[in-house]
């Protein structure tokens, strides 16, 4: 090859090169947010009891320390609206991902695993087609008992699959955000 003319194609191949690690490149947008706090509040309807607040936190995220978990203590026979908080606490000031959530509703759906008998958790809200998003639901509790609930959120699950409208994760897909590992006990008494 030509020494002239291998000089121009060295040098536009290191022009791409530079170009390609520009600082002015756009940002990835949909970033996974750390979210280190799952707090629940339940809230009895009616006048039937008190408001129950639990929460599952990670400051440091995963590794480090173990997560530190509220247990939850629910009267019996007793239905609630169960509001789910979510929020990133290592920032100072802390980031709230519930409103990110909400703003990308499409994107995003709650799920809950409960190993407690009796135990039935509802869906309070939709996104704009109709779907479920898992902020705000309703829980009934049986008369007695205990067990486990995990919540897990997914980022971009897929809505229309089978079951999913109904809670059941597994054939949703998506990238899970958060899963409460370990989860939050649950004494209904």
């Amino acid at each position: 090859m030509n020494k002239l003319f291998r000089f121009p194609c060295v040098l536009l191949a290191g022009l791409a090169l530079l170009s390609a690690c520009n600082d002015d490149d756009p940002e990835i947008e949909n970033q996974e947010e750390l979210i280190t706090t799952v707090r629940l509040t339940f809230t009895p309807t009616g006048n039937t009891g008190s408001e129950v607040v639990a929460t599952w936190q990670d400051r440091d995220g995963d590794g480090g320390n173990s997560p530190t978990v509220s247990p939850i203590t629910l009267s019996p026979n007793t239905t609630y609206t169960m509001e789910v908080a979510l929020s990133d606490d290592s920032k100072s000031p802390s980031e709230n991902i519930t409103e990110e959530v909400e703003e990308e509703a499409e994107e995003h759906q709650l799920f809950f695993r409960t190993t407690l008998t009796g135990m039935t958790i509802a869906y309070n809200d939709q996104d704009a087609n109709n779907r479920p998003i898992g902020l705000v639901n309703t829980v009934t509790t049986p008369a007695a008992g205990s067990g486990t609930l995990t919540v897990i959120l997914r980022h971009e699950p897929n809505k229309t699959a089978t079951g999913v409208a109904a809670g059941d994760p597994t054939n949703a897909g998506g990238e899970t955000d958060i899963e409460t590992t370990p989860p939050f006990s649950v004494t209904v008494r």
